[in-house]
């Protein structure tokens, strides 16, 4: 499905809203935000996978993904939060963030009445809930951090069971609420579904017959993608490889199920390493790095075909970066997907650069300044001056200089000259960061790729959305008729 309306939009994860219990959640802040959209003339709010995280609180690995983040749940209205430890305003310290509020949400579990619509949510989601809940509760009982390879006990609690449930059924009423009340701004959502799910998830352990795993449960290969513009040695995500033959035998049920989950969530769907569908890295299970993996063959256009054949049309827009060929693109354009471009990495000397300068985009595109994996651009600008070790001091000039002479800018407002470039091109999505709209640097980074830990956790100060801000972003969306 074509995505040709002119439009513009933020990157926001919501749990980088402001708010006093230490991560960013679906209140009144959230609302906030979506008041700034329509007031600056934004129509789309772009969020990363909302499932519920595990190992190093990254959204790309969650325990399912079909469920909500409980800590995403906004206790306001559910019970009261007394003697609130003081957070930090500008990052979330998940592991003080977990301890405070999972007992918040357990007693609003506790005190809650069995009502219709959560038997209803129940039914209408047992094809997921059931197992996840059941997978929570037995992680719970195996002392809640080890893998379910390792778990010991296979007794769960019935409490717990209904416990992980209405904590999903909290989640997506609250997240709906929040999704009218964007549409009735004019704002659309654009959510991610990641290509890969992790091992420790309840899809790997109810569905390992779709995983390439031994006879213990351990994957036997893992994904990752070869050397790239972000590391050397390439990026080793760990994730297990599907047994696409086994899915396609399955007339890809549980993919279908997944993009049907992900198109209730959100009005359109970022695909995350989409090229993975038409052939994608394959490394074996216990490699340092992603060095010596190799290119194996996707389930390729028959995938999309089964999903679009129950479906219709998919309003999906493809990340088609990193080594793309000609199979991929033939690909999303047989299925009149939308491409990504990322105008950071237009002015280096990697050999593709060239289609990342905005004179190249064609109207099906989205393009964006950075993205959730890319320095801010404040900051990618300023590493040019200070130095980065993924570059050499002459590939840090040239590409300065490079972007200095294309955008014709001294560099003083290289946030505002990436937006107005963006805003001004053929493209008909483009999309910032908050984070380049505010011109911060790279302490407000979200994600650096091939590193474990410190990642995910930035946050904004809610005074940060001056009137100043909003005037200047709505004057651009409507000189360039966005």
């Amino acid at each position: 499905m074509k995505i040709e309306e002119r439009r513009s939009g933020i990157l926001l994860h919501p749990t980088s809203l402001p708010g006093p219990l230490g991560i960013g959640d679906l209140g009144p802040e959230a609302y906030r935000f979506v008041d700034f959209l329509a007031e600056s003339g934004q129509r789309l709010w772009q969020v990363l996978p909302l499932g519920p995280t595990g190992y190093g609180d990254s959204p790309y690995q969650c325990f399912s993904a079909f469920a909500g983040n409980p800590l995403l749940i906004s206790l306001e209205g559910l019970v009261d939060a007394e003697n609130v430890p003081h957070f930090s305003e500008d990052y979330v310290d998940y592991g003080r963030v977990i301890h405070f509020k999972l007992p918040l949400l357990r007693k609003a579990a506790e005190s809650r009445s069995d009502g219709s619509e959560f038997a209803t949510f129940c039914s209408e989601n047992a094809h997921w809930l059931e197992d996840y809940a059941l997978f929570m509760a037995l992680k719970q009982a195996n002392g809640g951090e080890a893998v379910w390879t390792r778990w010991h006990s296979a007794n769960a609690r019935p409490s717990e069971i209904e416990t992980q449930k209405f904590w999903q059924y909290l989640f997506f009423r609250q997240w709906s609420e929040l999704k009218r009340y964007a549409h009735s701004r004019g704002v659309k959502i654009m959510g991610d579904v990641p290509i890969y799910v992790a091992h420790d998830s309840a899809d790997v352990w109810a569905h390992r017959e779709f995983f390439c795993l031994d006879a213990c449960g351990e994957p036997e290969k893992v994904a990752g993608v070869p050397p790239d513009y972000f590391s050397a040695t390439g990026q080793l995500w760990g994730n297990p490889i599907y047994c696409w033959d086994a899915l396609a035998q399955s007339g890809y049920r549980w993919w279908i199920e997944r993009f049907r989950s992900s198109f209730k969530l959100f009005d359109i769907v970022r695909v995350d390493h989409f090229r993975g569908f038409e052939a994608y890295w394959e490394v074996p299970a216990g490699a340092k790095t992603a060095v010596y993996g190799h290119w194996v063959k996707g389930p390729g256009a028959a995938l999309f075909e089964a999903v679009e054949g129950e479906l219709g049309n998919l309003p999906i827009v493809a990340e088609n970066l990193g080594v793309i060929t000609p199979d991929v693109e033939a690909i999303r354009n047989r299925f009149g997907f939308s491409g990504m471009s990322i105008l950071q990495f237009a002015f280096g000397n990697d050999p593709q650069a060239p289609d990342f300068k905005p004179h190249n985009y064609t109207r099906n595109l989205a393009a964006y300044t950075g993205t959730h994996d890319n320095d801010t651009t404040v900051g990618w600008w300023n590493s040019a001056t200070a130095g980065d070790s993924t570059r050499t001091s002459q590939e840090i000039r040239q590409e300065r200089d490079s972007a200095r002479r294309y955008l014709n800018t001294d560099g003083h407002e290289i946030h505002w000259d990436f937006i107005r470039t963006l805003m001004a091109s053929v493209a008909a999505t483009v999309l910032f960061p908050l984070q380049d709209v505010l011109g911060l640097g790279s302490e407000a980074r979200m994600n650096r790729p091939a590193t474990p830990s410190n990642n995910w956790r930035w946050r904004y100060r809610k005074d940060l959305l001056t009137p100043a801000i909003r005037d200047r972003l709505k004057e651009l969306t409507v000189v360039y008729d966005r």
